[in-house]
């Protein structure tokens, strides 16, 4: 007979309100967002004790005497049951519980709560606790597995969750809700429950159908579900005896099924239509209790007459037998299809009662018999093990049920890695569909927010600059559910519905027509599930697979095929970025691919379908391009990737949003990246994942940081620092290469700010005598940094370390010689020498010839290596001081107006620096202080020819490099050509620092420079070459000879060494006099070419005077760069 409903009776106050029996079924108890919790004896006692436990109650839950309460102050609280006396909170969480259970025999509770968290408390002892950690939003409902093995938990972030409470680890999750962002905005509480005694399976009520997952496997072998449910489920409940399960929808529905066999018993509607929120079947009769979202209390009796179990014990018998009859049969074709239309999984649980629990071994032997056979009589062994257990029936009875034939095809369960359900197609920026006020996107240009309810429909668009466009208010007649914005328009889109097409509309409003507005209709079954625009196209993904291009007017553009469904789109200037589902993952990883396209005037694919790396068991949030054109993306777990361009367009960990929240219901929604400044642009969202639209969320701004090792020690911060910027400055090489605009002093900037941290880390390394790496970190740097390191080093007497890093900048210097051809590199270098070309720091590592060059400093390193062994002993060092020292003192290499001379013999030095006739002289022992990579900076090369010779006189400027590169012997034995003096050098910049410039002849050249003095070395290999030879008389090679002559050289004790070096020195001071002549004749013949720029150079002459005899320390300062 159908249930009986009684008229419905006050209860609570409006709001959600909650159900249960006693242990023996005496009383009714319910709770309510008064606060009260209140025990009936019936429906219809009208005097029922109450008991104020708080503000509001959310959950209660009754078992042996306990009363436990989910109260309003973020506390669970137990009472005795019936007094209702206190006895004490059994835990607390930070904000309310929503729902709390007993196990099964009530000696431990489960409260889940809005921090998302789950507890389990045990009752006696409140210390033993255990928390379970996992969901990423507020905790709906709970259950226990009534073997108290699993805990089942549902949650605002989509998932459901079966956790092991042993090890509380996370056995299985299904993303098959709807997500939300707290309790009261989802729409439903989803009140779970496992089958009570043996708990094969768990229901979780979804959309419009109750979904049961067998035990262990974890499958879903059917959903139950009815044709008069037009309403979302909000809660079920199992009968005790476990064959029928009741559930209630939100539009007061209460629908019973029998499990076993799937038919709806009972169809209840609410008298006034309200959400049904609590259900609790009477633990013997067959009663079954609910109240709903007003605070209203109602009874249903006879509900399925659970009175005799016997009967049901007879139906699964008759059904069985007939079973066993229709394997012989074989004519009830209708039968098999249903069966397997229901996924043929449920055979076990209706022996129920009658076959032991060993049911799921059962259920393996019967898979494993019909894989195995081939002929029906496989299943006759099984099925007579079932019927010696049957009871006699009445074949009219077996017979109304139809779909449970066994059928040989029947497959075991499979217990492999599960598919994950694919990502569903979203706006970046943008807040879910399912709340009334939205916003449809934000990003750097502006707002858009959609108001959607009973009384308006309608779109606001802001921007934050107002001098781009005013305000908007848009009607929204067409429903539009996507929008973007950018400098040039505003683009909108609507999926189908009923019969209008899925439409496309833009607001063109820089348009400077008067027609501003487009719109364009899909064709049949196609809806638009991503859209965005760029400089000059929009683009719209269709659910066809399909990519359609558009100008910003309207013209229809290509079209071409997506591999897979799309996931999101972004577009910036001519970029398009567009990630899809490439496959189907497993065990929750989203198979994502990312396709990058560039839509100029020459179009090109830049990614071509890469897999998207995203971290394990998340998902995609927010696809986007930084304001300088680098795309990026966030995954749920808040790992922030970037494009990395300059290491072959891989993805790079920029940033780790989690680090930056506060609690674990924090989180951050991202609205923009910008890598000049470095900024994370988002918006603080404090227990949710999305912000309100009101009030106005304000944004915060975050830093990046790569996740490199050891970040706390000096060593892992400069190494994250360098690859940082390396990084960030990444988009100045793309910016060049297609021709935009950028700052060069940005670009200066960066590059003086690597090479500071790599002389750092050189320095830190040559400390911890780790020479091979500071070799490794010279590799990185320019080659004047590289310079500066051989002088680094050979001021801490670390002498191989010098020499390996001067064959490190031969080889680089060889490598940029082949780089270019000849006659390019002559003709750039004369060009550059008329336009008064200026050398500078970056430029150095620039593709040019510069074998030369290395050759130089490698020769004159070697020279001053052997005074500094001779003369003195090392100075103690800072290995963060001495790097950067002062670069106007006159020892010490300026990178800032650097020029470069040629020799008698053609060769250069491209670290002779002249100084400027209007910049004031400075004293030899002057103190070393700056920072001498502050001078790095970098003309630009924007500027004309024109500007480059009116500045001619502040900037210093080049002489033409010899091309071809010589070998590393070559450059040795270079060393003992003869060259000129130092000090000749010096007066020689002194008088005519601008002759070099322009076209002088050769005689004033050849006239004004002296041979350079010898070293010690050179006056003893002369006076013991002999020796040499005759020792070895088969050594020809002029650099086997001097190899041999350094060898044992070496081997002489300091004051021998000492005592060539200063007879040496004597030869250099006495040859002093003659040179003053001669570069005073060399003036003289050039100034007959240039009198009033002589002139100026003369009355500087005298504050530049320079002493002959310098230090061994100011020799080593310059054996790269020299200014006078």
């Amino acid at each position: 007979m159908p249930a009986t409903q009684k008229p419905m009776r006050y209860g609570h106050t409006e709001g959600h309100t909650e159900v249960c029996f006693d242990d023996s079924g005496s009383y009714i108890v319910t709770c309510g967002s008064d606060g009260d919790v209140r025990m009936w004896e019936d429906l219809d006692d009208d005097d029922p004790k109450s008991v104020n436990v708080g503000e509001k109650a959310f959950s209660c839950a009754l078992k042996n005497g306990k009363l436990v309460t989910a109260v309003s102050n973020n506390t669970v609280q137990v009472y005795t049951f019936p007094e209702g006396v206190p006895d004490g909170i059994l835990t607390r969480f930070t904000t309310n519980a929503n729902h709390v259970v007993f196990n099964g025999d009530g000696t431990k509770i489960a409260a889940g709560s809005s921090d998302f968290l789950v507890k389990v408390v045990d009752v006696v002892d409140n210390s033993q606790q255990q928390t379970f950690r996992g969901h990423d939003a507020p905790v709906l409902s709970l259950s226990f597995d009534p073997k108290d093995i699993f805990l089942a938990s549902a949650s605002c972030d989509g998932t459901v969750r079966v956790w092991n409470i042993s090890d509380q680890t996370c056995a299985v999750s299904w993303p098959v809700l709807q997500k939300s962002n707290d309790v009261v905005n989802a729409k439903s509480i989803c009140r779970l429950a496992w089958q009570p005694t043996t708990g094969k399976l768990l229901a979780v009520p979804v959309e419009k159908s109750v979904k049961l997952y067998r035990r262990e496997t974890w499958s879903n072998p059917f959903d139950l579900s009815d044709s008069s449910i037009s309403q979302t489920l909000n809660i079920v409940t199992w009968s005790p005896c476990g064959q029928y399960l009741a559930a209630g929808a939100i539009n007061g529905l209460i629908v019973v099924w029998n499990v076993e066999t799937k038919d709806c018993m009972e169809r209840v509607k609410h008298e006034k239509g309200y959400a049904i929120c609590g259900l609790a079947w009477h633990p013997t009769c067959s009663r079954l209790c609910y109240t709903d979202m007003e605070g209203n209390l109602g009874v249903l009796e006879n509900v399925c007459d659970l009175s005799g179990k016997v009967s049901s014990n007879k139906v699964s018998s008759r059904v069985e037998k007939e079973d066993y009859d229709d394997l012989f049969d074989g004519d009830n074709t209708s039968s098999t299809g249903d069966f397997l239309n229901d996924n043929a999984v449920e055979i076990p649980s209706f022996s129920k009662g009658i076959i032991n629990e060993d049911d799921d071994n059962d259920d393996l032997m019967l898979a494993a018999d019909h894989d195995l056979g081939d002929d029906e009589n496989s299943v006759d062994v099984t099925m007579l093990k079932n019927d010696l257990h049957k009871e006699e029936g009445d074949d009219d009875q077996a017979s109304s049920i139809h779909n449970l034939p066994l059928i040989k095809h029947q497959r075991p369960f499979y217990d492999g890695p599960m598919p994950t359900p694919r990502q569903k197609p979203f706006q970046s920026s943008s807040t879910p569909l399912h709340l009334s006020h939205r916003f449809m996107v934000w990003n750097s240009v502006g707002i858009i927010r959609c108001y959607n309810d009973d009384q308006d429909s309608a779109i606001d668009v802001e921007f934050h600059d107002t001098s781009i466009h005013h305000a908007t208010h848009l009607s929204n007649a067409f429903n539009y559910t996507m929008g973007t914005l950018s400098h040039e328009a505003i683009l909108l889109a609507c999926e189908s519905a009923d019969e209008l097409p899925s439409k496309l509309h833009c607001l063109h409003f820089s348009s400077w027509d008067s027609s501003k507005e487009w719109m364009v209709d899909m064709p049949q079954n196609e809806d638009i599930e991503a859209i965005c625009l760029g400089l000059g196209w929009a683009a719209a993904a269709t659910s066809a697979l399909l990519l359609r291009l558009f100008t910003i007017g309207g013209v229809q553009k290509e079209i071409f095929c997506l591999p897979g469904p799309v996931v999101s789109m972004a577009g910036h200037g001519e970029q398009l970025c567009v990630v899809y589902h490439r496959g189907t993952g497993f065990d929750g990883e989203q198979c994502l691919g990312v396709q990058l396209l560039e839509l100029g005037r020459k179009k090109k694919q830049v990614l071509h379908g890469d897999p998207l790396p995203l971290t394990r068991k998340s998902y995609l949030t927010w696809l986007g391009f930084s304001a300088e054109g680098t795309p990026c993306y966030v995954d749920s777990e808040g790992c922030v990737r970037m494009l990395n361009r300059g290491f072959g367009n891989t993805w790079t960990p920029i940033c780790n949003i989690r680090e930056h929240c506060k609690g674990k219901s924090d989180h951050y929604w991202v609205v923009g990246i910008h890598e000049n400044p470095q900024q994370l642009r988002c918006i603080p969202c404090k227990g949710s994942r999305f912000p309100p639209t009101l009030p106005r969320p304000a944004v915060a701004i975050l830093s990046f940081k790569l996740p490199y090792c050891q970040t706390s020690t000096e060593k892992g911060q400069m190494e994250e620092q360098f690859w940082h910027s390396v990084l960030f400055h990444n988009y100045l090489d793309y910016l060049a290469k297609n021709g935009y605009d950028y700052e060069e002093s940005i670009k200066n900037q960066a590059v003086k700010e690597q090479q500071e941290l790599l002389m750092k880390m050189l320095a830190l390394s040559c400390k911890l005598e780790r020479e091979f790496r500071c070799v490794e970190l010279a590799d990185l740097m320019t080659q004047n940094a590289v310079h500066l390191a051989i002088k680094y080093a050979s001021r801490s007497r670390k002498l191989i370390l010098a020499q390996k890093l001067s064959e490190l900048a031969a080889e680089k210097a060889a490598e940029l010689a082949e780089t270019q051809p000849e006659e390019e590199k002559e003709e750039d270098f004369r060009e550059k020498l008329n336009a008064g070309y200026s050398r500078t720091t970056t430029e150095w590592s620039q593709p040019r010839v510069r074998s030369q060059v290395e050759e130089d400093a490698v020769s004159e390193h070697l020279q001053d290596r052997e005074d500094t062994v001779s003369e003195e002993k090392p100075e103690p060092h800072n290995h963060g001081q001495n790097l950067f020292q002062s670069a106007n003192s006159s020892d010490t290499p300026a990178l800032k107006s650097g020029a470069v001379f040629s020799s008698s013999q053609g060769r250069v030095n491209p670290f002779k620096v002249i100084v400027n006739s209007k910049e004031p002289a400075v004293s030899v022992n002057s103190t070393r202080s700056a920072n001498i990579l502050d001078n790095m900076n970098k003309s630009s090369r924007k500027s004309t020819s024109f500007n480059r010779v009116e500045n001619n006189e502040k900037s210093p400027v080049i002489k033409p490099l010899i091309p071809k590169p010589r070998s590393k012997q070559a450059s040795a034995a270079s060393y003992f050509q003869k060259r000129t003096s130092q000090a000749d050098k010096t007066e020689e910049v002194k008088e005519n620092p601008k002759s070099s410039s322009s076209e002088t002849p050769a005689e004033c050249l050849q006239n004004s420079e002296n041979q350079r003095p010898k070293t010690g070395f050179q006056m003893w290999l002369e006076e013991n070459r002999s020796h040499i030879l005759s020792d070895n008389p088969d050594m020809s090679d002029e650099a086997d000879i001097i190899k041999e002559g350094m060898i044992r050289f070496r081997v002489l004790s300091a004051e021998e060494r000492k005592a060539w070096t200063n007879k040496a020195k004597g030869e250099t001071a006495s040859d002093g006099a003659e040179a003053k002549k001669r570069k005073r004749v060399a003036s003289e013949i050039c100034e007959t070419e240039d009198q009033e720029e002589t002139v100026k150079e003369n009355l500087d002459l005298s504050k530049k005077q320079k002493a002959l005899n310098l230090s061994t320390n100011q020799k080593l300062s310059a054996f790269a760069f020299k200014q006078e």
